[in-house]
């Protein structure tokens, strides 16, 4: 079952962490898959969405956070949550932050230590059509967001010095303009 949960976070960083408080209050366990989305109710913000068992206790959400869990729903405005599980629930888009295996995914590994490794399921370099080769190096920075892209779970890779891959978000982006603002 898919959980859609809403804060009106304004940045991923803050829905992010509004997804690991849930999983910690919920008590959910390792292998649940978190997302983040962007939705357009309102004011444009950053929702979230989490696998969870069929039972679970909405009052364990911490105060101001909207929810949608099938036709249940909380709060004065759960769109943004119901948008948040709609979008999770068909993997037509999220940017995927809690996931299985994502703990082992630190330093260098290749693409098939990768997907070995986690649930990642395909590791797709960008502007090329086909899946990465296995054997290729990925440094991960310790920073691995994959996408659903097709239904699939699948990070997003660039190319990095040395012949290797990096994933296509890093944690500590430049903003646009900050160097000359």
């Amino acid at each position: 079952m898919i959980l859609g949960i809403d804060s009106g976070s304004r940045t991923v960083t803050e829905a992010e962490h509004l997804l690991h408080t849930v999983v910690e209050v919920l008590g959910l366990p390792s292998d649940v898959v978190g997302c983040t989305h962007f939705v357009s109710t309102g004011t444009p913000h950053v929702a979230c969405s989490l696998t969870v068992p069929a039972q679970v206790d909405l009052t364990l959400l911490p105060e101001g956070v909207s929810a949608s869990l099938g036709e249940s729903r909380t709060g004065s405005d759960p769109d943004g949550a119901a948008l948040a599980a709609a979008a999770h629930e068909s993997r037509a888009s999220g940017r995927i932050v809690v996931f299985p295996g994502r703990g082992e995914l630190v330093g260098t590994l290749s693409v098939g230590e990768l997907l070995e490794r986690s649930a990642v399921a395909r590791v797709r370099v960008l502007a090329q059509s086909e899946p990465a080769d296995a054997d290729l190096p990925v440094a991960t920075n310790d920073f691995v967001r994959p996408v659903w892209e097709d239904g699939v779970m699948t990070l997003l890779t660039m190319p990095a010095s040395g012949g290797m891959l990096m994933p296509a978000e890093v944690p500590n982006p430049t903003p646009c303009c900050g160097d000359h603002a």
